[in-house]
């Protein structure tokens, strides 16, 4: 699987599996964060269901627009649309699995887990002001890492993103001269930078170019062997991104299907919790009956036998309360 995985991460955009088995098909399109662990859920549910999942992994943007205009199943984004939207372009949405959004640099000598970052740091180094690895700011909370002098590229997303809302969600809560400036949402004016399309995009710039800074879905961390920083969080902890500090977060989250499940999960103040984390979520059209109910059925055989490979590749799956909750938001909806 992880040799799937990685072929499939450097040169698909799209995930379309193919089977003997496969009876029917379903389409969906949006966030490229959530793309590794559906792509090991589809793979298997086809074996066992007979369906074929067609996934572009085109950005939350992407994807919005694709459910919006009707030409998908399903959308999928990283930020969650507010009722108001949802209403008025009469869509559904629950969240399907949480993770964790990291910075990734290209240091040479440096390895993963040596770089120490606080909020201060990233906000500067993405507004621009923080022009070198040797900043006086870096070198204080990493004295004993050799850094080099070098010029400091900046890789962000070129495309609507959900990781780009969560991160720059986590921007502007914690530097008031990012959320003055720049502010957040899928696509804001970055200040500096070149810019990949996907969490794809990203990782391959940040691999390819010396000195560089990007952020990717932790998945694409890993299988790409990028170069993770540690981060300070709001406890004051500087934690390191991994299966328990992205669970931690997740445990402060409250989703409320009232709400429609709309929940940010930044800057979580567990002593552990690692601040940048996230949940993605699926956007359904309200008068879609038919297919929201084959959508939901995979979706709900992911809730019951997909938790071990989304740990696998170090997403958090649902609690069961939530999954509960979400079940019982689909029958309220006719669903189920």
């Amino acid at each position: 699987m992880k040799t799937f995985l990685n072929v499939a991460l450097v040169l698909a955009l799209t995930l379309s599996f193919t089977s003997a088995y496969a009876t029917e098909t379903l389409n969906g399109a949006g966030a490229t964060f959530p793309y590794p662990v559906y792509s090991a859920w589809s793979f298997e549910y086809n074996k066992v269901a007979g369906v074929q999942l067609n996934y572009q992994s085109i950005g939350s943007g992407g994807g919005i627009r694709q459910i919006t205009e009707r030409t998908v199943d399903f959308g999928a984004s990283d930020a969650p649309l507010a009722s108001a939207q949802l209403t008025k372009d009469k869509l559904l949405q629950f969240p399907a699995v949480i993770g964790g959004v990291v910075p990734v640099v290209n240091i040479p000598g440096v390895k993963a887990g040596e770089m120490k970052l606080d909020s201060d740091a990233v906000c500067k180094i993405y507004l621009g002001e923080i022009k070198k690895w040797t900043d006086p700011k870096i070198k204080s909370l990493n004295p004993e890492v050799k850094l080099p002098d070098n010029e400091i590229t900046v890789v962000h997303r070129s495309d609507g993103s959900g990781t780009t809302a969560i991160f720059t969600n986590y921007l502007s809560g914690v530097c008031p001269e990012w959320k003055s400036k720049v502010g957040s949402g899928t696509s804001v004016k970055w200040p500096v930078g070149i810019g990949g399309k996907g969490n794809e995009g990203v990782a391959s710039y940040t691999k390819r170019q010396a000195s560089s800074i990007g952020y990717v879905e932790f998945a694409y961390a890993e299988q790409n062997k990028l170069t993770y920083t540690l981060l300070k969080n709001s406890a004051g902890n500087f934690v390191k991104p991994n299966f328990q500090t992205f669970e931690d977060a997740a445990a402060t989250a409250n989703f409320d299907p009232r709400k429609d499940f709309n929940l940010w999960l930044v800057n979580a103040p567990g002593k552990q919790s690692w601040p940048i984390a996230g949940a993605t979520f699926i956007l359904l059209a309200k008068e879609k009956i038919a297919s929201n109910k084959k959508v939901i059925a995979f979706y709900d055989w992911a809730f019951n036998n997909g938790d071990k490979k989304a740990k696998e590749l170090v997403y958090v799956p649902l609690p069961t309360s939530l999954k509960n909750k979400i079940r019982a938001y689909w029958k309220s909806n006719g669903l189920q």
